[in-house]
């Protein structure tokens, strides 16, 4: 039996994720930011510590207080954090200073540095959710129409771009055209926007980065993003095979057929 770490952000992914480390039989130490996570992890979880987001100090000092060498990170952060007044400590101001920008990239990957450097290796956040990797196909829903395939055709060479420059990882296109780019809001939100301009029956496309470090950031879909669709009446939901974490499949397909929506990989 070891310790793994799990650096916990927002929705249901740090629950999947602990629940199949216990399922192994090791052991889950959690640290859980106030500003994100859901209380009810502590729960299932073997310890759990809360501390505030841009607190990078007392985060490694958690983890090797606990002896913990091995971590991974589970769950959505807001970006517009950055923009909410949080106070950093002296740790965290010295990792954002040294960075060229401020892109997603870029401060995920200075953070796996300083873990690193203090022999913490932060491991792909798939790595025992593997069975939820669709492979290619539709996954739900009926036979996608020559128009609808061109969308999808033309929605994936898009977005690839556009999650190539870590500007977001979802494109909602219609006829051919670009109704919305995810940005800062995150997928739900871009789904809801692409509404106000797209009307029904858009075509959203949600994938990887060119060169997606698994240890972060990795694309997830689940319930919420099909009730982003329902409400948007959208009609395809596109994700990249064997990159995209599917959660709660019962729901999300439960949502998908009442609302006429398909789901595939490509």
């Amino acid at each position: 039996m070891k310790k793994i770490g799990l650096i916990a952000g927002n929705g249901r992914f740090p629950f999947l994720v602990a629940e199949e480390i216990k399922k192994g039989g090791n052991q889950v130490v959690a640290v859980a930011l106030k500003e994100e996570t859901d209380p009810a992890l502590e729960k299932i979880v073997d310890r759990i510590f809360w501390i505030n987001l841009g607190k990078l100090q007392k985060l490694i000092d958690i983890l090797k207080q606990e002896a913990v060498t091995e971590a991974i990170m589970a769950g959505a952060v807001k970006h517009t954090q950055l923009f909410a007044g949080l106070k950093f400590d002296l740790r965290t101001i010295k990792l954002l200073a040294s960075l060229k920008n401020k892109k997603a990239d870029s401060i995920l990957g200075a953070f796996t540095k300083e873990l690193k450097n203090e022999g913490i290796d932060l491991l792909p956040s798939h790595i025992f959710l593997k069975h939820l990797l669709p492979k290619k196909g539709i996954i739900t829903g009926k036979k996608l129409s020559k128009t609808e395939q061109k969308d999808v055709d033309f929605g994936y060479e898009l977005a690839k771009k556009i999650a190539g420059l870590d500007i977001g990882q979802t494109v909602v296109v219609k006829d051919q055209v670009v109704v919305a780019i995810e940005a800062i809001e995150g997928t739900d939100e871009c789904i809801r926007r692409a509404a106000k301009f797209g009307k029904e029956n858009t075509v959203v496309v949600k994938v990887s980065k060119p060169k997606q470090d698994l240890r972060f950031d990795i694309p997830v879909i689940g319930p919420g993003t099909m009730r982003a669709m329902a409400e948007s009446k959208a009609r395809i939901l596109a994700v990249e095979e064997g990159m995209t974490l599917i959660f709660d499949k019962e729901e999300l397909f439960k949502i998908a057929k009442e609302n006429n929506i398909t789901i595939l990989a490509v």
